[in-house]
């Protein structure tokens, strides 16, 4: 069947709700306005307003109820309407959320689910566009999630309910009105695993979420040029799976990343760094990167659009990592 990447993601909290009555979904502007991306849109209307709760604007609290609710035994999904207002809840997921298993010696987790939406593309300027992705995944604790597919949007929401410890679930704001088929009975998918999403034998590109279809379009370019590029989906950032990285680059040799992060301190730079430690003897050339520019993301189209990795800026990587720059 077909369907867009917004309604994969409202099918799996439906079915969620459905599944388990311990279930609930809660943020700013989630019911009566159906969600700021529309992914809850009718959904107060099917499950009243107890299950379908919007909440008043202070992530910090919010977010904080959430956690508690997991630990009395709830399954919270919180929705955070952009990444650069978790900044708020930064104290309740880090010090709370991501510690409590730890800090109780066992005794308590926090099974909740934190959807935030990521990434720039849609002139939201510069409160309202960043990929700090990568900023959670250098917390231990968290499991940080980021599904590129339909597949993914609608099966990783299921694993992520079932796990015992808070899952964190970015969603590119850019793939929300991607169509695609999904099979109607799609369910859970596993959430260790990166995926091969083109298999090729020259090099590597590295990309997750909103990236991948760039990433693919750019390996398809150069497939016109006669380099086939492997492209790994890693849908996980944390725990990362070194070993389907390490595995494609003892085949191709040669790597790119593509985050839409910044480069300093990035996500990127985790990847490049494991790279070295485990794959050195196997490059045949430095690891390069495709990173978003080192400023707040503009708000002019144009500039907008410049600040990110985008097609032309992955190729002209690949190639110059195969000494064809």
């Amino acid at each position: 069947m077909e369907m867009t990447y917004r309604e994969a993601v409202k099918q799996a909290i439906r079915e969620a709700m459905t599944r388990d009555e311990r279930v609930f979904l809660m943020g700013e502007d989630v019911g009566a306005y159906g969600g700021c991306y529309a992914v809850s849109k009718g959904l107060m209307e099917e499950f009243g307003e107890d299950r379908i709760r919007d909440t008043p604007l202070s992530e910090s609290g919010f977010t904080g109820a959430g956690i508690g609710a997991a630990a009395a035994g709830l399954r919270p999904i919180v929705e955070v309407m952009t990444v650069n207002f978790s900044l708020l809840a930064l104290d309740q997921i880090m010090n709370t959320a991501a510690t409590l298993r730890h800090m109780s010696g066992g005794q308590f987790g926090a099974p909740v689910v934190i959807r935030l939406a990521t990434g720039a593309g849609k002139q939201l300027a510069a409160q309202h566009s960043h990929s700090l992705e990568g900023w959670y995944a250098h917390i231990p604790g968290l499991r940080v999630l980021a599904p590129a597919t339909l597949e993914d949007a609608r099966g990783m929401l299921w694993t992520a309910l079932e796990d015992p410890d808070p899952v964190l679930i970015f969603e590119n704001v850019m793939l929300y009105n991607m169509t695609g088929q999904i099979a109607a009975n799609a369910g859970p998918v596993e959430i260790d695993k990166a995926a091969i999403r083109r298999p090729g034998s020259d090099i590597t590109l590295i990309t997750y979420g909103g990236s991948l279809f760039k990433t693919l379009e750019a390996a398809e370019e150069l497939a016109g040029q006669g380099i086939e590029a492997e492209v790994i989906d890693l849908r996980t950032l944390r725990p990362l799976d070194d070993a389907t990285i390490m595995g494609s680059l003892a085949r191709t040799r040669r790597a790119v990343i593509v985050d839409e992060g910044w480069r300093s301190g990035s996500l990127s730079a985790e990847i490049a760094a494991r790279i070295g430690e485990q794959a050195f003897w196997h490059l045949d050339a430095p690891v390069g990167r495709v990173c978003s520019a080192e400023v707040p993301i503009p708000y002019p189209k144009h500039l907008e659009d410049a600040s990110l990795p985008e097609v032309p800026a992955i190729v002209a990587a690949a190639k110059a990592a195969l000494g064809k720059g």
